[in-house]
């Protein structure tokens, strides 16, 4: 399904932007940052992911938001990458992680209809703003093909409104009071905004079931930061969603594809987000949403994340 679509898309962009100037970008947002403010508004820091040096897709850029403050807040520097690199004759695919899966989907749902300015790349003043194509052409939304989610948070994360959260160079279970953890309560990340209007665009997620001591704090299967409910883009109340030969106790089975998740029992089945195709569910337990090495300043585009880069890296082209 995944070479079917991107084909397509390229056809289409083929027929819609024939200029020998068009180019695709892999645009990469990082997730929640609780020690390290990211530098917002620029497009090469990428300590959030691993090395720069590594490949995670066509002409990738980091998309900073300063990973605390509020989406609110902070989105506006995600749609500010969107109209300097996924507009005019220029495409996108996108690869989120965590907090970043809310950041794209915000900016989809409530502005993915809105006029935009065609912007020149990589002329971004500080704040993430590029200069305007020459006669400054509009058009509505932006130019995506397609989106990679790896520990997908836009459903929220049941360590949010207590607190609590894994602190990055510590791996530890800390208490913190960003902003943006006011958003990622659950019933506050699944009410922000219609996660069923993803403007058309696909949104591929890679759930992790690596769990740990304080896994007891989220329903079902986890990564260790979020569920199964968020991570494989399930809609409705967060319930708790398992593997296919997981707990009995969950409400029932995350499957894969855009299929209703099948509920147990008597439970009921519940439909995923529109547009949301769960590409990975890892059913050995194997991916955590972050690598324990962060704790020696070693990250490396480590656990679930593994899967989406080699994903961006096989089809972001």
């Amino acid at each position: 399904m995944r070479r079917i679509a991107a084909k397509l898309a390229a056809a289409a962009l083929l027929v819609a932007a024939p200029s020998a100037s068009a180019a695709n970008y892999s645009l990469w947002i990082h997730g929640y940052s609780p020690l390290r403010l990211t530098r917002a508004g620029t497009y090469d820091d990428f300590e959030y992911f691993g090395p720069a040096s590594r490949d995670a897709g066509v002409n990738k850029r980091a998309v900073s938001w300063d990973g605390q403050n509020s989406i609110g807040n902070t989105n506006v520097y995600v749609r500010r990458a969107l109209d300097c690199y996924c507009t005019g004759s220029n495409w996108c695919y996108v690869a989120a992680h965590s907090t970043g899966d809310l950041q794209i989907a915000y900016a989809l749902s409530l502005y993915g209809t809105s006029t935009r300015t065609v912007k020149t790349p990589d002329t971004a003043s500080a704040d993430g703003t590029c200069t305007a194509a020459p006669n400054s052409p509009t058009q509505t939304g932006w130019n995506i093909k397609w989106i990679d989610v790896s520990g997908g948070a836009a459903g929220g994360s049941e360590l949010a409104p207590i607190g609590n959260w894994v602190d990055r160079n510590t791996d530890a279970l800390v208490n913190l009071s960003h902003p943006v953890l006011v958003d990622l309560d659950p019933s506050r990340a699944r009410s922000m905004f219609d996660h069923n209007q993803t403007r058309g665009v696909m949104f591929y997620m890679f759930a992790g079931a690596d769990g740990t001591l304080w896994s007891g704090e989220l329903p079902g299967q986890d990564d260790q930061v979020v569920a199964y409910h968020s991570a494989g883009g399930v809609s409705g109340s967060p319930e708790s969603w398992c593997n296919a030969s997981g707990d009995t106790f969950c409400h029932g089975e995350l499957t894969l594809g855009t299929s209703k998740a099948n509920g147990w029992w008597f439970n009921s089945d519940r439909s995923k987000w529109t547009n949301h195709y769960v590409q990975f569910r890892d059913t050995y337990e194997s991916y955590m949403h972050l690598p324990w090495s962060t704790a020696l300043g070693l990250q490396d585009w480590g656990e679930i994340i593994s899967l989406e880069r080699q994903d961006m890296v096989t089809y972001a082209q």
